[in-house]
């Protein structure tokens, strides 16, 4: 991640990331769309923002997970329909 990129967000918006990125059902594709984050932004976020054991539970958590990933979810996934999920914090 640059130094623009990190002075860009605010810490509400750093806080929602790190929350979207433990979250199991977010993929690394829905944090682009909406932060503008490659997955390598996000561990580099991520490992910036947390100690070191979490963030390394966090990498063990995330590592090989199909739904972090939308490739390799919608392989495995035999419906059509798009792949929805709502936060119990997000509206709507």
């Amino acid at each position: 991640m640059t130094d623009s990129q990190d002075n860009e967000l605010t810490r509400a918006e750093i806080d929602r990331i790190i929350m979207m990125a433990w979250e199991d059902r977010t993929s690394f594709d829905a944090i682009r769309t909406q932060f503008g984050l490659s997955p390598g932004d996000v561990i580099k976020l991520m490992r910036s923002e947390m100690t070191a054991n979490s963030f390394k539970m966090w990498r063990k958590r995330t590592q090989g997970r199909t739904t972090k990933h939308e490739a390799r979810f919608a392989e495995t996934d035999a419906r059509d329909e798009p792949r929805r999920f709502r936060a119990r914090s997000q509206r709507g």
